[in-house]
């Protein structure tokens, strides 16, 4: 079964936790604080892995989580970073983020991609002496790993995709001009998957041509198989639209070419201005007078036309020549950018709980839904900076503050943040 959409959760290890310890040794005297780190969480990276070809394993496991770092111990013995997590998918995966459908990274490319990040290990005890805190009886817990939803996408990475009515000999064609193997047969949506097939030209170059099946009126808005499969349309350079010219199954060609097209338009305004071939199928079933009149609405519309009969290759060399030559004019492959964080409007955020806990003057905060807010804020941008300040106001965090008695000077710790209290 082809699947192309799946859904996951995903977690990052937890950074470990740093260690509060005191050296003890003979003959040395106040040996001080000597607690090690914490390890780093694993985090979750996603590859792509060319032997795969659908979403269908994410049916099954649908969480997956990276390990936890190893805690610090003493004598300034350093916790153990946890491995990363890496989470293979077929050549053309989005990653989008399920709750707000921001890109997070298309996977195109042979290069990882870290989707959640894990957590950075807590400071052992020792980082916390100073002259006046010779004893420090605390250290930093790790930050929690990045956790969020994904929703996985598959697009198809091709160069010409074939698009038309179903019975109209896509499938025939892909079949005669590759070594693709799809089911053909004289009844409709025969073809209940994208195929893919290299062709290769006599040239030495080669290209990756697409049958998107399941393309009927009103294919846009989810009939018939084209809701399902459109999507696999928009990274092609280069469209054929295959038409049955004869009209063998009762259909006027030109309205079939009309409609195909209007889908196209209407699930994405941009394949409207895609390059497009027109491949005229089943003429040895068609009239002259049939074949010519379509040619001329076709090329009447700015359209290069090009008659054949698929099965047995009449008329298909001409047509890859021109698609070669198309896309040699063509820009690469579409890749998508990854989406920057879209920062919350500070008016809709909501007061969470905060837990403050007071160690020898440092006030250290734990909000884990604060966690994903630090994440989408620039530190070293002024007006992040502000707005990261807004939130701690009006989500009550600084309120829960001067509750616990911090005071003007106090050291503050969220997380890995550190600063110092002002009123």
């Amino acid at each position: 079964m082809f699947i192309d959409t799946a859904k996951i959760k995903i977690k990052a290890g937890d950074g470990g936790d740093g260690a509060v310890s005191f050296h003890r040794e003979k003959y040395v005297a106040a040996g001080g604080p000597d607690g090690g780190d914490g390890g780093r969480g694993g985090s979750i990276l996603f590859q792509v892995d060319d032997n795969l070809s659908t979403l269908a394993d994410f049916r099954y496991k649908r969480k997956y989580t990276a390990q936890r770092g190893e805690n610090g111990r003493g004598n300034r013995c350093f916790g153990k970073s946890a491995p990363d997590l890496t989470i293979f998918v077929p050549r053309g995966t989005l990653v989008k983020d399920a709750e707000t459908g921001r890109l997070l990274a298309d996977m195109s490319g042979d290069e990882p991609q870290v989707i959640a990040k894990g957590g950075k290990g807590g400071w052992g005890n020792s980082h916390f002496a100073t002259p006046t805190r010779q004893v420090p009886r605390f250290a930093k817990p790790g930050t929690p790993g990045e956790e969020l939803e994904v929703q996985l996408e598959l697009k198809l990475l091709a160069d010409v995709g074939l698009v038309g009515f179903p019975n109209v000999g896509k499938s025939s064609l892909i079949s005669v001009v590759s070594e693709a193997k799809p089911n053909i047969a004289n009844y409709h949506f025969t073809t209940l998957t994208p195929v893919l097939g290299v062709v290769t030209m006599p040239q030495g170059k080669s290209f990756v041509m697409a049958d998107i099946p399941g393309l009927i009126e009103g294919a846009w808005e989810g009939v018939g198989l084209g809701h399902q499969f459109l999507r696999h349309v928009e990274r092609c350079r280069l469209l054929i639209h295959v038409v049955d010219v004869s009209g063998s199954e009762g259909r006027d060609p030109k309205e079939d070419f009309a409609v195909i097209n209007r889908e196209l338009r209407r699930f994405n305004a941009e394949l409207a201005d895609r390059p497009m071939l027109v491949a005229g199928n089943k003429c040895d079933l068609a009239t002259e007078e049939q074949i010519q009149d379509f040619r001329a609405f076709v090329e009447g519309q700015g359209y290069a036309f090009f008659p054949i009969m698929a099965p047995i290759r009449e008329g298909v060399d001409p047509l890859m020549n021109k698609v070669l030559e198309e896309l040699s004019k063509l820009p690469p492959i579409r890749r998508y950018e990854a989406e920057a964080p879209v920062l919350q409007p500070v008016e809709e955020l909501k007061r969470g709980q905060v837990d403050i806990q007071e160690q020898d003057g440092v006030y250290f905060v734990k909000a884990p839904w604060l966690l994903k807010i630090m994440n989408s804020v620039n530190f070293d941008d002024t007006e992040s900076l502000q707005y990261f300040q807004r939130v701690l106001i009006e989500t009550g965090v600084i309120d829960a503050l001067r509750e616990a008695g911090c005071q003007e000077g106090d050291t503050v710790d969220l997380y890995d943040l550190e600063f110092d209290f002002v009123e």
